[in-house]
């Protein structure tokens, strides 16, 4: 049976990029990916700068395109534009950005094992035993990295869903030429599309991927908001299109994020932004945090548990609270919110795109703020 220091699942961003980091510590390092490689991935696909900022090498040769201009619209009535020197999102495929970075852990001796679905875990004396389909292994360390639906958390124990997961449908189309030029050059944002949520459109190299997602829970019909936001933006014939639903876990677990040895990041810990449900960077900021608790703690599990939550704590897990205050407020207050937007509109817009580029986080007084605002307003 072979033995690594750190074992992580799941060949995404955050799998991937935290296996990097950890093999440029010299810890020894295997990635266990139960599909073989390149693989699809459902997923709008827009990489926010900070996520960006966070990843030690050049992905220049996935990049679909790029924006430094984002426009986000709400109605017909309001439109804000944010404009940045580098760009705010930038437009990648999983299939090519995340074997990109298995690639670049490769080169640093990561071991990667293709096709092997995770099974089973059992613990003895600190030590995982992981069963896949093809073999077993064991590590010190597991790391699930292995999404919103994560096997690996269930089989270590997180066995009550304690996130807040919301809907979103997205569909790689292609439209007609004429369409395909008129969009292109525009990465946008519709707020109210979908209610209480967004609708988006980000195009890549050659197709459009147009999709709606919810910040609540509830029954919603994905595909008819979907239909007419096709619509808003001026697509009356689809050539092609392939639908992707899936779900986005927009709050962090309430019952921790470490059992035994197991280190939930990313997806799987429910580390997505709350008012805007882009997962990408937090999900690779989560796997740097757990990859130096690791490392510092000189592989000392007790030390690498506690270095792993301060670090959480010191940033994401207040970032992600204020978030979801915000969300609730942006989403469900919505004529309070017009009426600010009217005014405030602009800042709100160079803000986010502050926060994308990771220049600034959601500031922690933001209730006194938005009440301050409020009254402003009122009287």
């Amino acid at each position: 049976m072979k033995h690594f220091d750190v074992a992580v699942i799941g060949s995404g961003p955050s799998g991937a990029s935290t296996a990097f980091h950890l093999a440029k510590q010299g810890i020894s390092t295997v990635i266990i990916e139960k599909e073989q490689l390149p693989r699809y991935k459902t997923c709008g696909g827009g990489f926010v700068f900070r996520g960006r900022k966070n990843l030690p090498f050049d992905i220049s040769k996935v990049i679909e395109r790029e924006f430094h201009t984002v426009d986000i619209f709400l109605g017909k009535s309001l439109h804000f534009q944010t404009t940045r020197k580098d760009p705010t999102i930038t437009m990648i495929m999983r299939d090519s950005f995340d074997f990109l970075i298995v690639e670049e852990a490769k080169k640093l001796g990561v071991t990667i094992l293709e096709g092997n679905k995770l099974t089973n875990i059992t613990f003895n004396n600190n030590i995982a035993l992981l069963t896949t389909t093809e073999q077993e292994i064991s590590a010190n360390f597991v790391i699930a990295a292995d999404g919103a639906l994560s096997p690996t958390a269930k089989m270590a124990g997180w066995n009550q869903e304690t996130r807040k997961l919301i809907p979103a449908l997205e569909y790689e189309i292609e439209v007609p030429e004429e369409d395909f030029e008129r969009l292109k050059n525009e990465v946008r944002f519709d707020i109210d599309a979908i209610p209480y949520g967004y609708a988006w459109n980000f195009p890549k190299k050659n197709h459009l991927s147009v999709g709606v997602a919810s910040t609540k829970k509830a029954r919603i019909n994905l595909k008819k908001y979907y239909e007419e936001y096709l619509k808003t933006i001026g697509i009356n014939t689809v050539l092609k299109e392939s639908q992707h639903g899936f779900q986005i876990p927009i709050a962090p677990r309430t019952d921790g994020f470490i059992k035994n040895n197991v280190f939930l990041i990313g997806d799987a810990a429910g580390f997505a932004d709350p008012i805007t449900a882009e997962g990408i960077s937090n999900a690779i900021y989560s796997g740097v945090l757990v990859a130096e608790a690791i490392s510092e703690s000189n592989l000392n599990l007790d030390e690498a548990k506690s270095l792993y939550l301060k670090k959480l704590e010191a940033k994401l897990l207040p970032e992600i609270k204020t978030g979801l205050w915000l969300a609730k407020w942006f989403y469900e207050q919505k004529s309070i919110r017009n009426i600010m937007l009217k005014k405030y509109g602009q800042r709100f817009s160079d803000e986010m795109a502050d926060i994308f580029h990771g220049d600034r986080s959601y500031p922690t007084d933001i209730k006194q703020a938005i009440s301050k605002k409020i009254k402003e307003l009122v009287f």
